[in-house]
């Protein structure tokens, strides 16, 4: 095939052939009969194979298959096909396979070539590597299957605020179907209050600004309120133009929700903390009274934090929901392997968190006395600890609680007046809202403790709060 020269002007002259090989795709040439005239570096590129020019006939490749992997013919190849039935060929496709094992996917484009008469006296095949094209594709069928099984809701909109792309997870959040969402303003998605928003985005998009993670409310369909946390980019097209924004919203409900929970937790937590304090306080100010040395003092303060600790173990345990009166009653008796000779009836109440603290202190106080002095000092003595629940005269339930030692020695109401009397007279009964009363019977003592119940049973809206 003859080299055409190029005479314009004054610009230097420029064969085909220079042209040609410049291009940055593969083209080659052949004459009438499909012998190859002329190759450019591309080209052998592509082929990964030097073809001998006015020997090697239809196509440069080493081998040639097609698509689904069968061997082609060269004389089956686009520009074949194009020479001898005289037509030009768009787009069709093959595999060329490189003598070093690699198979590369093209199309060819082979135009015949006429000359003034309008006889075909060759063509010309313009070959594209299909890879490029292959990888693009597959990253957009990736991005989209990324896009559409997100948990996060994902929407895309132009410069002008109008919604261009909404994935699944955006209508579960948001409530609109993609048909409704779809060349809406995106301010559907914006509570009036928030309005200024969207101008401060479009914006800082237009001057190809990503907006990161920032918390703030968007409204569903329904009208009700949710809080996001939105992440914005610029969208650029293929020649890097900003036309519009992809929006990322995670739906934080649950976040939120958690933080509030901690927040009336550590509140809840802080006024629990106090209380402790408040009967610690308490105990060492009235055991300061009534001991009679230091060391007793000491004594004392340890074994009576040791039985509050008690308790408290009984609310971790149960996640600070209370704990009924016979766990409390168990947890206070057990050092002293009295159970076989104390015995409870009574119905079933969770006791809120103040009456555990409080109650373990009484029953402490009872059971460290009885062991000491009273009926669980001898080995026939026994204790019987009963509760009810009775109606109160304003129309409110009412609890009474009586311990009763039973065949203990005779009572010497001196030895057992102490710390034990204030916790049993005042400061349980005081810290419950009710009264107590402590008798001293020939053989052994009485304690009654009567109070209103809200103030002693954990409220069943308590319970499922927690």
């Amino acid at each position: 095939m003859d080299v055409v020269e190029l005479r314009t002007g004054g610009i230097p002259q420029v064969s085909s052939a220079d042209l040609m090989q410049a291009l940055p795709v593969a083209v080659y040439t052949t004459d009438k009969q499909g012998y190859i005239t002329f190759f450019n570096e591309a080209a052998a590129d592509l082929w990964g194979h030097r073809p001998m020019v006015g020997q090697d006939r239809w196509c440069g490749s080493w081998k040639l298959r097609h698509l689904d992997g069968r061997p082609m013919a060269h004389d089956e190849c686009p520009m074949a096909v194009a020479l001898l039935e005289e037509r030009d060929v768009r787009g069709g496709r093959a595999i060329a396979e490189r003598p070093d094992g690699q198979f590369i996917p093209f199309s060819a484009h082979p135009v015949l070539l006429r000359n003034v008469r309008g006889e075909v006296v060759g063509a010309i095949n313009t070959l594209l590597d299909l890879r490029t094209q292959a990888l693009a594709d597959d990253a957009g069928i990736r991005l989209a299957a990324i896009v559409e099984s997100s948990m996060d809701a994902i929407v895309s909109k132009d410069l002008n605020g109008i919604i261009t792309s909404w994935n699944d997870a955006a209508q579960r959040l948001f409530g609109y179907t993609p048909a409704e969402a779809i060349g809406r303003p995106v301010t559907i998605l914006i509570p009036p209050d928030h309005l200024d928003e969207e101008a401060m985005i479009i914006s800082r998009i237009r001057a190809g600004e990503r907006i990161p993670s920032y918390e703030t409310i968007r409204q569903r369909k329904d009208g009700t309120l949710v809080p996001v946390s939105l992440t914005i980019s610029p969208i650029r097209d293929g020649i890097g133009r900003i036309v519009g924004a992809s929006k990322i919203a995670r739906d934080i409900s649950p976040h939120k929700e958690s933080e509030r929970r901690i927040r009336t937790l550590m509140r809840e937590v802080n006024h629990r903390v106090k209380n402790q304090y408040s009967v610690i306080v308490s105990m060492i100010r009235e055991t300061s009274k009534l001991a009679g040395t230091p060391e007793a003092f000491l004594s004392q303060v340890r074994e009576r934090i040791m039985a509050l600790s008690e308790s408290h173990d009984l609310l971790v345990d149960a996640e600070w929901r209370g704990a009924t009166i016979g766990e409390l009653i168990h947890a206070q008796t057990k050092a002293f392997a009295t159970q076989a000779r104390l015995s409870m009836s009574g119905p079933m109440i969770m006791l809120q968190p103040n009456a555990v603290q409080y109650l373990g202190i009484a029953f402490h106080e009872l059971a460290t006395n009885s062991v000491k002095h009273g009926a669980l000092s001898r080995l026939d003595g026994r204790v019987e600890v009963e509760w009810t629940v009775t109606p109160a005269a304003d129309g409110s339930d009412g609890f009474r609680l009586v311990w009763r030692e039973l065949d203990g020695p005779l009572v010497d109401e001196n030895t057992r007046r102490g710390f034990g009397t204030v916790v049993l007279k005042r400061v349980t009964p005081q810290a419950l809202s009710g009264t107590g009363r402590l008798e001293f019977e020939r053989h052994g003592i009485t304690w009654t403790l009567e109070a209103p119940l809200r103030f002693v049973q954990m409220s069943m809206a308590g319970i499922s709060a927690d």
